[in-house]
């Protein structure tokens, strides 16, 4: 696939912005307008943690796949792509942290199952108290908002630290996954081919691949193909910019080979896609 480098498109000024408040989320909602929005590769441009009450699957973190189940809190760093399922069964939260946040919070990503009564009890009074505080119109609330988030960053650290003999060192196939899955993240916009990025990462693509396989289940190509996909989805239904110009922003040499890209992989042409209610 070949297109344009990074910086060659602008941004449009339909693109939606990150807000700059935290917002809680139930879960479920996130996958509110389909179930690609939470189980097709993406990242987010801010800070997020998932709390997982109930329900079980599997969630795919940095290219890495691990089941999650009641009582799992997952961090999620910007720009570290994930995606996980989701049924009828899960349930629990989402807190996103907010554009240029500046609450204390792990550099990495963390899996984390926490299974003393007194951790799960503590977060659960610590996220029901956030979403009290956001919603307020009391005095000094934006004040106890802060004071509530810097609770759950402790929580986190702590729980981090005590998770720490559990903790899974990842082997040298699981190290190249989660550095192809940075590279993907700033690659596929400009259609960059994974035999490049291979060639970056100073491996073959045959390599890689077969590494991210025994990782995730799919090939490099598809984590690739899946996380423009996302993006292509989610400018087609958030935002009014032309068929034509999320072509060029994905890096797809053209419109028709952007149509007929997203077809194969959705299913749907562009156009059903977007008049889809």
């Amino acid at each position: 696939m070949s297109g344009p480098t990074r910086g060659d498109v602008g941004q449009p000024s339909e693109l939606p912005t990150v807000p700059r408040e935290p917002r809680l989320v139930q879960i479920a909602h996130l996958a509110k307008g389909g179930r690609w929005r939470v189980e097709a590769m993406r990242a987010h441009s801010e800070p997020c943690l998932l709390w997982f009450s109930r329900g079980q699957g599997r969630i795919t973190l940095a290219g890495v796949t691990r089941g999650y189940g009641p009582n799992n809190a997952i961090f999620i760093p910007p720009g570290v792509m994930h995606g996980f399922e989701i049924s009828n069964q899960t349930h629990g939260q989402a807190l996103f942290f907010g554009r240029d946040s500046d609450i204390v919070l792990p550099p990495a990503a963390h899996h984390l199952r926490i299974r003393e009564a007194i951790a799960q009890g503590e977060i659960g009074s610590i996220l029901e108290a956030i979403q009290r505080e956001n919603e307020s119109t009391r005095p000094a609330a934006d004040r106890a908002l802060r004071s509530h988030l810097g609770l759950l960053s402790v929580w986190l650290e702590r729980q981090i630290a005590s998770n720490a003999s559990e903790a899974i060192r990842p082997s040298a196939a699981r190290r190249l996954v989660t550095r192809y899955a940075f590279l993907v993240e700033r690659e596929y916009r400009a259609g960059t081919p994974v035999a490049d990025i291979a060639r970056e990462l100073g491996v073959t693509p045959t390599h890689l691949s077969r590494a991210c396989r025994d990782a995730c289940g799919k090939s490099a190509l598809e984590l690739m193909q899946e996380r423009r996909l996302y993006e292509a989805r989610r400018l087609l239904r958030d935002t009014p910019v032309p068929i034509k110009e999320i072509a060029q922003l994905l890096g797809y040499r053209s419109a028709g080979y952007f149509s007929r890209a997203f077809q194969a992989g959705t299913g749907s042409t562009p156009i059903a896609f977007r008049r889809a209610t």
